[in-house]
């Protein structure tokens, strides 16, 4: 992998907690990316035409629009602080020359428009250059109005904000592949709307019990089938994943498909329930496959098989003995994402010292790499890393897990739809990388 390009978001170091990163998101093109901070804030890369002067470059991504999605609230009626921290951002198919995404808080989805204007009118008759209204005893005579060019102007607007349907934290929210309809959920429910309607959504999950003494388990996030927009899946923190179909039901707490690995008693233990949680699920490009992510481990599934994972991925097998210290630091409840490459054939996730991991689901081999700011250079080639679990042999350049750095995790990260482009939140970092290879042949 090579560094395409790095974006810092403030200077000289100087940052607050507003602005980690807390989403990342391609767009179906791989053109656009969007990335989503705590402050609210959402940040539109462009990717940049490829040089006439060098054929062989990549074009680099470069800050095409920033916007505020969303501003702290009050909840009076709970006496709750409503944070503006952005969850999750969606991209719409683009139909036309403008650009459309869904962003998120804990409570409120917004659907905005990214377009561009180059060319303002000119030559109003019933309006003065300054767009006052002239009076009308004062127009003798008519013209017709023409377009005059401009320097380029991006315009973000909000065009839909659909509220008041969670009571519980929004944590996902999927664009059905009929591009009418999105569903958004939260801790129990997940509601389906329409992308034209804001005032009604349906509830098509609902796995709150009578007496919320009986929750046992939460959903941590679902997402549409890329290719059926009548299938669904959603996770639990009980480590299951349920597959729906909403031809059977209006209302589907019915599962068609469970999707559970079964425990092995002997490996059972105090947080053997809290990293079986799974923290993301999503379909491959194909639809046959499922990545989930738990704390542990990354795991591939196949539709057709609920009673096991096909592929068991460990990402970071050496914290097993350290889950003590991560429960008493709250690290063990870190949500980490994962995604699949274009061709389905890699996977990838993040880990803690800003290391993030890849694994080929051909050859089986994986590799360790470190988005930092020391080892991610422009156009630097990345090393792979390697962790020495405790008491274990030390190679040169190894790292020992005892000197891992838990405050600096890789939760958030994107694969390019079609080519071998990452970008990986890291903090308040931005990072780009792609593959060395790939710029070569292009």
């Amino acid at each position: 992998l090579e560094s395409d390009k790095q974006i810092m978001k403030m200077n000289n170091d100087v940052w607050s907690i507003t602005d980690i990163i807390s989403t990342v998101e391609f767009n179906h093109t791989g053109e656009l990316l969007a990335t989503g901070d705590k402050g609210g804030r959402v940040v539109i890369f462009q990717r940049e035409p490829e040089s006439k002067t060098e054929p062989f470059s990549q074009g680099e991504y470069n800050v095409y629009s920033t916007f505020q999605s969303h501003e702290p609230e009050f909840d009076y009626l709970k006496s709750l602080e409503i944070e503006e921290k952005i969850n999750k951002i969606r991209w719409l198919p683009q139909q036309n020359a403008a650009h459309f995404l869904l962003s998120t808080n804990d409570k409120t989805i917004k659907l905005w428009k990214v377009s561009e204007r180059d060319k303002r009118p000119e030559g109003y008759n019933l309006k003065d250059e300054e767009g006052r209204i002239k009076d009308i005893s004062t127009v003798t005579s008519l013209q017709v109005p023409v377009l005059k060019p401009m320097d380029l102007m991006v315009e973000v607007s909000p065009r839909r904000v659909f509220a008041n349907a969670h009571t519980y934290h929004v944590n996902s929210i999927s664009v059905n592949s009929d591009y009418e309809t999105y569903m958004s959920a939260d801790d129990l429910r997940i509601n389906l709307w329409h992308l034209d309607i804001t005032d009604r959504s349906f509830n098509i999950v609902d796995i709150k019990p009578a007496n919320m003494e009986d929750l046992t388990e939460v959903i941590t996030a679902a997402e549409f089938h890329p290719h059926h927009c009548n299938l669904f899946v959603y996770s639990s923190s009980k480590g299951t994943l349920r597959l729906c179909d909403m031809r059977e039901a209006a209302l589907c707490d019915k599962h068609s498909k469970l999707f559970e690995e079964p425990e092995d008693p002997s490996a059972r233990s105090f947080f053997s329930e809290i990293i079986s949680s799974v923290s993301d699920v999503k379909f491959s490009h194909s639809g046959r496959y499922l990545l989930t992510r738990d704390y542990l481990t990354a795991k591939v599934w196949d539709l057709n098989m609920e009673s096991k994972p096909l592929e068991t991925y460990q990402v970071h097998d050496y914290l097993r003995s350290k889950l003590c210290s991560l429960y008493e630091n709250d690290c063990i409840f870190d949500k980490f994402e994962c995604a699949w490459n274009g061709s389905d054939s890699v996977i990838m996730t993040g880990a803690y010292n800003n290391f993030f991991r890849m694994f080929d689901r051909n050859t089986k081999r994986d590799v360790t790499l470190e988005a930092s700011r020391e080892s991610s250079k422009p156009r630097a080639v990345l090393k792979p890393r390697r962790v020495c679990a405790a008491g274990g042999k030390r190679r040169k350049d190894d790292i020992s897990v005892d000197s891992l750095d838990f405050t600096k995790k890789i939760l958030h990260t994107a694969w390019h739809p079609n080519e071998n482009i990452i970008a990986i939140a890291a903090t308040n970092n931005l990072y780009i990388f792609q593959d060395k290879l790939n710029s070569e042949m292009h």
